[in-house]
């Protein structure tokens, strides 16, 4: 992942991802939202609840491979395979940063 150069708010993200629920929550900003399987998880106690839920569903990699700006949006195409549905899946994480932290994650097929 390093050798993508991501902006730092996305890969301490990714590096949360591996690290807990509140590891995650902690890389958003107060008001913070993830959209994430057609529901929308706002502010770091809804974040730290839905990554919970999410870890102890499935257990799953994420390794981004690619990544474009559009914009205020960073869009990372990330390979996730684990014990869910449809695995091994490509998934589009859409961010929007502000003041160094992540204000907007949407995650989508």
């Amino acid at each position: 992942m390093k050798d993508l150069n991501l902006p730092e708010p996305i890969a301490a993200y990714f590096d949360a991802d591996n690290q807990g629920a509140q590891a995650v929550a902690r890389c958003f900003t107060t008001d913070g939202r993830v959209l994430d399987e057609g529901k929308t998880h706002a502010g770091p106690a809804a974040i730290e609840a839905w990554k919970a839920d999410a870890s102890a569903r499935y257990t799953y990699t994420a390794r981004p491979h690619m990544w474009e700006k559009h914009g205020r949006s960073y869009i990372v195409t990330s390979h996730v395979s684990g014990n869910f549905p449809g695995s091994p899946v490509d998934l589009r994480y859409t961010f929007t940063l502000e003041r160094g932290k992540i204000a907007t994650l949407e995650i989508v097929p």
